[in-house]
């Protein structure tokens, strides 16, 4: 079995454990609460477990400058592996907690091929016919799952942050979790002003405040905040937690932006969400920032138009996808992308770092901008 299964399945099994554990406490306050375990295990059951390989590597990119390269297997039962592995399940279920929030936010009706979890908390109080409304109770619920996840997060943190011999770099991790949460909670909160407010600014401003919320929503906690987590965990000097960074974040800028482009024109029976989603949500991305500049005033207008209207017909979206393209506004992206991976494995080249994880994150690098979903 090749290191990153391998690391995949201890993650898997470490949230199962966690998830066992809540389980028994959730069910000595009452019964009824069986459902958030259920809807946790199969919210956490899907993924690409980016951001648990990301907080691995970065830790074993410090620790393997000292250590022999196969520290999974030099290391097992080990505490300074589940202190790691610990981190990157936490960052798992932190990354359902956003989920779960941004598909309430973004109305979506699905996640990974499944109902969305307000929609799942919506579909059961319609079957059983309970009392008031079924979306309130949907939302409501959803959200109260959310917060439960963004909570235990933190837990499981701690759990593997009490495992560091090191205390100092046990606080600088934590601390590195603090910035991230805010980051993207704040990142999420510029994604949807841009999509109500975008009218009041410039349109030469458009750009890079779609840049910004690529950023912060989802390039810093991607992949920056795990690698500078797991090499903070394992003690990295400035110099080694630099060079995680110099990588992660144009990495987790292309990672975004392939995102964005799967958004717009991903296969729903690849991606588990309908084909367009991101059109019907409004998204004021990069990919529609470069096509309006690139438009004719007329075609601007149809994009204006249509962009964020949840009922947008097969047609119509059809036709926003042709416009986008036409624009070469694709093109673009896509070259942006191979330019930020480059950036990315450029800033590898004589980085302090372990040789197995320079090797592994060219791979990763690879992996996460070439995804199909």
């Amino acid at each position: 079995m090749s290191e990153r299964l391998r690391l995949v399945d201890l993650v898997n099994a470490r949230l199962d454990v966690f998830l066992t554990e809540r389980a028994t406490h959730l069910a000595s306050i009452a019964d009824e609460l069986e459902v958030f375990i259920d809807a946790s295990r199969d919210l956490l059951r899907g993924g690409k477990r980016f951001r648990a390989l990301f907080a691995y590597w970065g830790w074993h990119a410090v620790i393997g400058t000292q250590r022999p390269d196969d520290l999974l297997a030099d290391l097992d039962d080990h505490d300074e592996l589940d202190a790691v592995i610990a981190l990157a399940a936490a960052l798992e279920i932190f990354h359902a907690a956003a989920l779960v929030h941004d598909d309430i936010m973004d109305n979506s009706d699905t996640r990974r091929g499944m109902p969305s979890m307000h929609r799942r908390f919506e579909t059961e109080h319609a079957s059983r016919e309970w009392v008031g409304s079924a979306a309130g109770y949907g939302t409501s619920s959803a959200l109260m799952l959310g917060d439960l996840l963004l909570g235990w997060s933190d837990e499981l943190l701690a759990e593997g942050l009490s495992l560091v011999a090191d205390r100092a770099s046990a606080r600088r991790a934590r601390s590195e979790f603090h910035v991230m949460r805010t980051e993207v909670t704040m990142g999420q909160y510029l994604d949807i002003l841009e999509e109500v407010a975008w009218r009041e600014s410039p349109e030469e401003d458009l750009l890079p405040r779609a840049h910004r919320v690529v950023t912060y929503k989802s390039a810093k906690y991607s992949i920056e905040a795990p690698l500078a987590l797991g090499g903070l965990m394992a003690g990295g000097t400035d110099e080694q937690v630099d060079a995680l960074r110099a990588f992660g974040l144009p990495l987790g800028v292309a990672f975004q932006l392939r995102d964005d482009l799967l958004g717009v024109f991903g296969d729903p029976e690849v991606t588990g969400k309908p084909a367009g989603d991101d059109l019907r949500e409004g998204k004021r991305t990069v990919l529609i920032a470069l096509a309006r500049r690139a438009l004719p005033a007329s075609a601007v207008r149809l994009i204006d138009e249509l962009l964020g209207d949840p009922d947008l017909t097969p047609h119509q979206i059809a036709t926003l996808q042709a416009t986008i393209r036409e624009s070469g506004a694709v093109d673009t992206v896509e070259s942006i992308i191979a330019r930020s991976v480059r950036e990315a494995v450029t800033a590898l080249d004589h980085a302090p770092l372990s040789r197995a994880a320079r090797a592994e994150l060219v791979g990763l690098a690879d992996l996460v901008t070439r995804r199909a979903h």
